[in-house]
């Protein structure tokens, strides 16, 4: 992979800019791209990391590898979203069946307060990937309306963004922010987000449940013998589906990659409030790679607090920005348009909350 060079090159940083414009208006604007999202952003990861002049092979390596590999184990995204997609091929009768006698005992807004909290929470110990298939197929299960289940899955997306940052187990994001802050003065451990995040992190899982169960729980009913929805997958899709998140993934790689120089050259000229803002970007880029470029000892707590809050809200605001939204959309076919509809208006509301929250205890 080649260096960055140390002081900004114009032509790269206008380069690099008309591509994140580019990636940020097209979805919404040109159908083609909406429908085929995944091979779009990896157009444009691929013409971002050619101008920034990174191309290399352990870049490409990583690009591959990402989709299905944890680190060094061999199971991945691909390979978790591919499972789940023929068990649910195979059995969806009986699952669907199961959650829809569940939700209707329970009721609808006890079951969805309960459902995104609990996925919100549990999604740092099982990791975000397994997290992100049982979201997506439950979700698929319920007689809701196509409306109601967007709804659903957004909010309950954000949840799960959030919540997976309390460990390493939970998303990347997460274990390259212990392994930047493993030496002094911070000596992170596996409990450090927990630690440090848990205090905005938990109460935002809950708050974000309860949002939900009230938006959308006091708007829908649901009884213990109601129609299972009509399973429409074919094997073929369920096989396909998998693929599109692989190419999305390594899309995502190559994107940030492809962006880091804008990044490193301008990040100590914007102000730590400024950062959070500017990590709004995390809606379309991968939030692991701007943590590896962003978070380090030099910066003090309340800077790594507020840049890291930014990140993991912010991806819930588009497909991209988490794998969660990127497996949810995929099964349950959501377009960039039905997702931002809701996804920015809460994200909005969500980081203003917060900024409220971490300028009052930070200062």
């Amino acid at each position: 992979m080649s260096d960055i060079p140390q002081e900004p090159v114009l032509y790269i940083a206008i380069g690099l800019v008309l591509v994140a414009l580019l990636v940020l208006v097209l979805p919404f604007r040109v159908k083609r791209i909406e429908e085929n999202l995944e091979s779009f952003f990896l157009v444009m990861g691929i013409i971002a990391v050619s101008i920034s002049g990174l191309w290399g092979w352990e870049l490409v390596k990583a690009a591959l590898k990402s989709p299905v590999m944890i680190g060094s184990l061999p199971i991945g995204i691909f390979q978790v979203v591919l499972i789940f997609g023929l068990l649910i091929y195979y059995f969806n009768k009986p699952f669907a069946n199961g959650i829809i006698s569940l939700a209707g005992k329970l009721g609808p807004q006890i079951f969805i307060f309960l459902f995104i909290a609990l996925l919100g929470l549990f999604s740092s110990l099982v990791s975000v990937i397994v997290t992100a298939c049982i979201l997506a197929e439950v979700i698929a299960a319920l007689p809701f309306s196509k409306s109601d289940k967007v709804k659903m899955t957004v909010v309950t997306c954000f949840a799960v963004g959030l919540g997976a940052g309390l460990t390493p187990l939970g998303e990347p994001l997460s274990t390259i922010l212990v392994s930047k802050l493993a030496g002094a003065p911070y000596h992170a451990g596996f409990l450090f987000p927990l630690q440090k995040f848990g205090v905005y992190i938990i109460p935002g899982v809950i708050g974000i449940a309860i949002f939900g169960a009230m938006y959308i729980g006091r708007k829908v009913s649901l009884k213990s013998e109601a129609a299972v929805p009509e399973y429409s997958e074919t094997l073929r899709g369920s096989v396909m589906r998998a693929v599109r998140v692989y190419i999305f993934i390594a899309a995502l790689i190559l994107l940030g990659e492809g962006m880091k120089p804008l990044m490193i050259w301008y990040l100590d000229k914007i102000s730590p409030w400024g950062l959070y803002w500017i990590n709004t970007l995390s809606a379309v880029l991968d939030n692991a790679t701007l943590t590896a470029v962003e978070i380090g000892p030099t910066m003090a707590l309340s800077q790594i607090i507020s840049a890291t809050m930014a990140l993991l809200i912010a991806g819930g605001m588009l497909i991209p920005g988490n794998i969660p939204n990127i497996v949810a959309a995929g099964r349950l076919k959501i377009n960039m348009k039905e997702w931002a509809r809701i996804g920015i208006p809460m994200g909005v509301v969500i980081m203003l909350t917060y900024f409220v929250a971490l300028v009052f205890t930070q200062s």
